[in-house]
Order: C-alpha cells, then structure tokens, then sequence
C-alpha cells in the first residue's frame, strides 16, 4: 500500500493562484480517464474541509453524471471512503466520516483497513502528512501556465526531503505527469 498525494501545479509550484483558483488545471478527456483509472486503484482517500467540499458534487449532483466518463468517475469516487479533517464541518455526506482522531493516527487506521493505495488531497492535510513522513508518493500534474504565487504544492521544509523519479508521461494537452518516491536509504 501506498499513500499518495497527487494535485495539479503550476510550473512554478502553485495547486492554487494568489485568489484561490485553480481554473487552469480542467484536464482533457485524456487526463481525465487517466485520473479515473488512477483513482480506481485508491481504497481511501483523506482530505481536508476544502478539497471535500470541491469533491463531493461528484457523489451528490446528478448533473455530475452527464456523460459516459464522467459517470465512471463518480462511481468509482462514491465507492472510495474518504476521511475528512475539518474544524469547522459538524457532519458529512457522501461516503465519507470526520476525522476523530490525529493525522498519524487516522493515517494508520486508514492503512489498516484497506489493501489499496490511499491518497491524501488538500494543501494543508497533504503538508501536514508530508512533514510527518506519512506520504510515500508525489503524483504531480505539472500544467503550462505560471501563477507567481498562491497555495504551493508543498510546505517549507525543515530538512532536505530526498525523491526518486519512477516515472513521466506527457498527455497531449502538454500537462507533464511526474511520478516521485520517497527515497528509502
């Protein structure tokens, strides 16, 4: 099992430009069933309050469903159990249950209770894993454009963080897939 993050960036870093936008990473139908097919392999997923909220009209909106592909992506995303850590959210809906306990111990239950891969979406959860070593993985969808600031991929680091490459794939919309391991020495 892995843990995964994986988020659409800017050249320069960003997942969201200075206004909170990220408008410029709408993937192709080629990007789109790569997605679809990465997702099905998922047996969690954790997030935080935000990128909850972003998701889950594909478990509640209908018009979600309005073509072949799309459909099979909303299926395959209403399956996966999702975790969402929110200190602001009372209830959720849609495959998913709050957060109740710390990171690294919702990560291990996570782990524990599925044999796929889990991935962890959002800025600040995914920061939050990363700084405690709990992510394996960076799936990185690196899109043509520069924003010149805003939510960056990544939080600062105390300490180099060493990755090995285990894979890239260019799609035709010129979006470049890069695929990083946490190096193990």
């Amino acid at each position: 099992m892995t843990v995964i993050f994986s988020m659409g960036v800017s050249v320069d870093g960003f997942i969201a430009d200075r206004e909170g936008r990220f408008n410029w990473t709408v993937p192709s139908d080629e990007l789109f069933r790569f997605h679809t097919d990465r997702v099905r392999e998922l047996g969690a997923y954790i997030c935080g309050r935000r990128l909850y909220e972003t998701m889950l009209p594909w478990e509640t909106d209908p018009s979600m469903r309005d073509d072949e592909l799309r459909t099979e992506f909303a299926e395959i995303w209403t399956a996966i159990p999702k975790i969402v850590f929110s200190r602001t959210l009372e209830k959720v809906e849609g495959n998913a249950r709050l957060a109740e306990s710390s990171v690294a111990d919702e990560f291990a239950a996570a782990l524990e209770a599925t044999d796929g891969d889990i991935e962890v979406g959002g800025a600040g959860m995914a920061g939050q894993a990363f700084e405690l070593g709990l992510i394996d993985e960076l799936r990185i969808f690196r899109y043509p454009v520069v924003v010149g600031g805003g939510t960056p991929f990544l939080p600062p680091v105390a300490e180099t963080v060493r990755m090995e490459m285990i894979e890239t794939r260019a799609f035709g919309s010129e979006v470049i897939y890069e695929r990083y391991g946490r190096a193990r020495d």
